[in-house]
C-alpha cells in the first residue's frame, strides 16, 4: 500500500460473521468484488469511519485482505433496502432473504427487533494479502 509492503501491519484487523466459516465464505465474497457492504448493530459501537483501513482476516486468524470504509450511516433494519443489501454481496435474491439470513445472524449475536439501529458500511478492496505479500512482509 505505501510500497514497503508493511503498512498493512499496523492496521487493526477482524473477520467478518460469528464462526470460522462465515468469516472464510464472507471473505471470498470480498476477494472475489461481490461484497461491498457489511452492518452491525449500533450497540456494537462505531467500528470505523470514512477513510478508515482495516485487515480482514480469514476463519483462522489469517490477514488476507486490506479494505476501507467509503460511506457510513445508520439506518433501522427495517429501512435497508435491496440496493444495500445487494452490496453485501452474499448471494440474496431479495431483500426478504437478506433480512431473514441478517435477523437470525442479529439474534444469535444479541437480539434482534425489526425496528433496531445498524451502523451500514460501504467498502472497497485496497490490497489482496496473498502468500507472496505475506511473505515478503515477514522477510523485512
Amino acid at each position: 500500500m505505501d510500497g514497503s509492503g508493511n503498512d498493512w501491519r499496523s492496521l487493526e484487523s477482524f473477520a467478518f460473521g460469528d464462526s470460522p466459516d462465515m468469516a472464510d465464505r464472507l471473505l471470498g465474497f470480498v476477494l472475489s468484488g461481490a461484497k461491498t457492504a457489511t452492518c452491525w448493530s449500533v450497540r456494537d459501537g462505531q467500528q470505523t469511519e470514512i477513510g478508515k483501513r482495516m485487515v480482514v482476516n480469514d476463519g483462522a486468524g489469517q490477514p488476507r485482505a486490506v479494505i476501507e470504509t467509503v460511506s457510513l450511516e445508520q439506518l433501522r433494519f427495517n429501512e435497508v433496502g435491496w440496493t444495500f443489501a445487494l452490496a453485501e454481496g452474499e448471494g440474496d435474491e431479495c431483500l426478504e432473504d437478506w433480512r431473514e439470513g441478517h435477523r437470525a445472524y442479529f439474534t444469535r449475536n444479541g437480539g434482534f427487533a425489526p425496528d433496531m439501529m445498524l451502523w451500514c458500511e460501504r467498502f472497497r478492496l485496497v490490497e489482496t494479502l496473498d502468500a507472496k505479500t505475506l511473505g515478503e512482509g515477514a522477510r523485512r
